[in-house]
């Protein structure tokens, strides 16, 4: 089934994109990859089975929970652009 080219020149719109026809017509190749791949990855059986699922884990293999002391603040943030106990990130949202 071939994504209708309608469906994606409505996508667009409400994503604020232009595409020429030949964008739309690739375009709606790709989502219809994309859908038929979605459709394959659901066929795939996902449910638990705790017997199968941690055969190769064993509870006397696994450390030991131990708690350590923490790095001191000043050393966690002598590379920090703000010496403020923080660090100071790139804005990513208007």
């Amino acid at each position: 089934m071939k994504m209708d080219l309608e469906m994606v020149k409505y996508l667009a719109e409400l994503g604020k994109l232009e595409f020429s026809d030949d964008e739309l017509s690739k375009k709606a190749d790709e989502m219809t990859d994309i859908i038929n791949l979605m459709d394959t990855v659901k066929e795939i059986d996902i449910t638990y089975d705790a017997l199968k699922d941690n055969h190769d884990v064993y509870i006397n293999d696994l450390r030991e929970d131990v708690a350590k002391e923490s790095l001191a603040t000043s050393k966690v943030l002598q590379n920090a652009v703000n010496s403020n106990n923080c660090f100071v990130v790139p804005k990513v949202v208007e």
